[in-house]
């Protein structure tokens, strides 16, 4: 008789041999498969996050020691500018977004994302995007005015190169990305789940995502609005940020923070469904509070868009707006500390199977603890207003943000690599990782609590020896570099593993969610059956009957159902590739270089703007030619 301690090796539903319709490097610039534009985003988000690494390392080495001329001042506020703008825009969100694409689809049984050329498309764009922002290091100069860019410091006088510019395009474009990949995930999840899925029998890293992305939808587009704005003022002569044009500058503030405080949960709540998926199977129990860790999500969701000003409880806004905020902002502490009892409560009594995945998510909940803990005093006007622009605030957000998200996404890529790979992981190093990097993070952020509870100021590019904050300055560099060998050695790792790692079964770990019935890796179809789904552990039903009780059929009904002689792969419709979704990111990216040059220099910038259109909309037609060729073969 099977049991949980004696998991199935094999339990595929309706798989064959892969198939793929193109194959070789050539094929990654015209694919739609959510699997490889799922990889594309890791990867190079991956790349983004390292550059936002060196990027810290340097400001790191100037910070080391006082008086330090390492480098100047409009270097480090161009490093610290776009430090933050890779690590939030450009690393955290896409690693999440291609997780979410590679395993979305996979975990609620369908064969691919409900649009996948726009699919495509929020990865070229993503790409150029990105490009396009460090492209301003060489053309003139990289954005220097904080990666909030609070007026009046986006003023021309006081940013006078084009790197502002191409901060606002830059992101605009990834913000189009965003935007698109959000509808495609709410419509993915929302119309495309396998029979018997219901909305309560979702994954709840589906769950999370759907929150997450109707978060993108709503939030976005204010700061694409702000962008636009600024954008306006520095080139055409408008103040809506301008306090000498009768603008405000408190306006841009809450503008961005509308924006930026759901933002910390559009990149913390895919982290939360990927522990709640990791815990359940590493400790052989179902997840405890399922229904509390969705709807929590959701209202996290909700609430986000109410506390934006407890950023700004230092501009003078006033008691009773003060007062609100605070009572939202410790409001929202109440579902997501929760979270943590019902993690906790998974892991009490379960069967614990030590592998890297758990060390990570593990560490994920110790750390993310402290970075609550610290929030919540924040969340406190008078407290805030001493702590407020210290660097009591940057130890607080790194241990949400890298302490949080990025340990999540850390144990999420252990998790997964074999299902993406067909390889296995080295858990020998994994662990070596994790343990340097649990010392080096701690070393690198908890003294930034004491130096900031002692006066020292964020974004100040040095400091003299007299204020006594070098030693403890020069131990956060220390850390900052054994973060650095962490990263490092796990770049070793999935390399040396890619090519020599322990070859994965289809269901590694003993999961319980739909990914796992499929090979390691999948198919270009994913599944050659639909799967039929009766609870919230659908392979677990098929894997031991014997302990299934839900839905209207008991489980050797199930058994027999996944059993069912699975369709010809030949007979299964997949758009076809195309390269469409390229060039029209091509075009718009283009035309926002255009953009970039048509306020100072319309020479340059109107023939990239009309070129740019040009090419955007031809390349629309081509889209739409090819879809009406693959309609065509359906019918």
């Amino acid at each position: 008789m099977t049991t949980l301690d004696q998991p199935v090796e094999q339990p595929t539903i309706g798989t064959v041999s892969p198939t793929t319709k193109s194959t070789g490097w050539a094929s990654w610039f015209s694919t739609v498969d959510h699997k490889k534009i799922g990889i594309m985003y890791m990867l190079s988000a991956f790349v983004f996050l390292v550059i936002g690494g060196i990027e810290a390392l340097l400001m790191r080495i100037q910070l080391g020691v006082p008086d330090n001329t390492f480098l100047n001042q409009d270097l480090y506020n161009q490093l610290f500018t776009m430090h933050g703008t890779t690590m939030v825009f450009l690393a955290v969100m896409p690693l999440n977004t291609g997780i979410g694409n590679y395993i979305v689809p996979l975990m609620i049984g369908a064969r691919d994302m409900a649009f996948p050329r726009l699919n495509a498309m929020s990865i070229w764009l993503f790409i150029l995007g990105g490009l396009m922002l460090y492209a301003s290091f060489i053309l003139g100069g990289a954005p220097n005015a904080g990666w909030f860019s609070y007026a009046p410091l986006t003023m021309r006088e006081y940013s006078p190169t084009h790197g502002m510019e191409y901060w606002i395009m830059g992101l605009t474009l990834t913000g189009v990305a965003s935007i698109a990949g959000s509808v495609n995930f709410v419509v993915t999840i929302l119309n495309m789940r396998a029979p018997g899925m219901t909305i309560n029998r979702m994954p709840l890293f589906v769950w999370m995502m759907l929150v997450t992305s109707f978060i993108l939808l709503f939030a976005f587009p204010v700061l694409t609005a702000a962008q636009i704005m600024l954008l306006f003022d520095r080139n055409f002569g408008t103040g809506f940020f301008n306090p000498e044009a009768g603008g405000n500058p408190i306006l841009w503030q809450h503008l961005f923070w509308f924006f930026g405080h759901p933002e910390v949960y559009i990149m913390i709540l895919p982290v939360f469904g990927i522990i709640s998926e990791i815990l359940p199977t590493f400790s052989r129990k179902p997840i405890f509070g399922y229904a509390f860790i969705a709807y929590s999500g959701v209202a996290i969701g909700f609430l986000g868009f109410l506390v934006w000003t407890h950023h700004m409880f230092a501009v003078g806004l006033g008691p009773l707006v003060n007062a609100f905020f605070a009572g939202a902002s410790f409001l929202i502490a109440i579902p997501t500390g929760v979270k943590i009892f019902n993690w906790i409560a998974t892991l009490w009594g379960g069967s614990i199977n030590l592998k890297a995945p758990l060390y990570y998510a593990v560490g994920f909940i110790a750390m993310f603890i402290i970075g609550g803990i610290s929030g919540i005093t924040l969340a406190s006007p008078p407290v805030n207003l001493q702590q407020t622009d210290s660097y009591y605030v940057v130890a607080h957000f790194h241990y949400v943000l890298f302490g949080g998200a990025l340990w999540g996404i850390f144990a999420g890529a252990f998790y997964w690599f074999p299902k993406m790979t067909g390889r296995m992981m080295s858990e020998r190093l994994a662990k070596i990782q994790f343990w340097i990097m649990l010392v080096s993070f701690n070393v690198t952020f908890f003294p930034m609590h004491i130096v900031g509870t002692q006066g020292m100021p964020r974004r100040i590019p040095t400091y003299t020896a007299d204020q006594e904050w070098a030693f403890w300055n020069l131990l956060e560099t220390i850390g900052a570099f054994g973060i650095a060998l962490a990263v490092l050695l796990f770049t070793w790792n999935l390399i040396v593993s890619l090519r020599a790692g322990k070859r994965a079964s289809a269901d590694p770990w003993d999961g319980s969610t739909l990914e796992w019935a499929t090979t390691s890796p999948p198919p270009e179809y994913n599944f050659a059956t639909e799967p039929q789904v009766y609870s919230r552990r659908p392979l677990w039903d098929i894997k031991y009957p014997e302990l299934s009780h839900n839905g209207k059929r008991q489980g050797k009904a199930k058994k027999a159902e996944a059993a069912e002689e699975p369709v010809d792969p030949s007979t299964i419709h997949l758009p076809s590739p195309t390269y469409q979704p390229l060039i029209v990111s091509l075009g718009l990216t283009i035309f926002s270089f255009g953009v970039v040059y048509l306020g100072t220099h319309p020479t340059i910038g109107v023939p990239l703007v009309v070129v740019g259109l040009l090419i955007f909309a031809v390349s629309v037609v081509g889209w739409v030619g090819d879809s009406y060729k693959d309609r065509d073969i359906v019918h």
